[in-house]
């Protein structure tokens, strides 16, 4: 444990101001992005899980119908998140269409 204090100590006092004295220089986190890169990058990282949470919905409609084993109302039930599933990944894919659109209009 001494071995450990020791070696922690010469770290903290020898080697880490050697380095934080070096030249550092930052770069800014989002590069030379206009506020109308950054929102659209925003828009279209969500509109990215919004459209992998209707591929999750469609994972569980097809679930629901495959083992419904009969019972109407879960047939029924798979069937229905499947087409709201469907229309969601329309609006989706036409928002994501429009958004480019506007953001590749406002860039240029």
């Amino acid at each position: 444990m001494k071995k450990y204090l020791i070696a922690f100590t010469i770290i903290c006092l020898v080697i880490l101001p050697a380095t934080a004295s070096a030249r550092l220089s930052l770069e800014p986190p989002l590069g030379e992005a206009s506020i109308e890169e950054i929102i659209g990058r925003i828009i279209l990282a969500v509109l990215g899980i919004v459209g992998s949470i209707a591929l999750l919905m469609f994972i569980i409609g097809g679930f629901m119908w495959m083992t419904a084993a009969g019972n109407e109302e879960r047939v029924r039930l798979g069937k229905n998140i499947l087409i709201w599933s469907t229309l969601g990944l329309v609006v989706i894919f036409s928002a994501y269409a429009i958004t480019r659109f506007v953001i590749s209009a406002l860039l240029e």
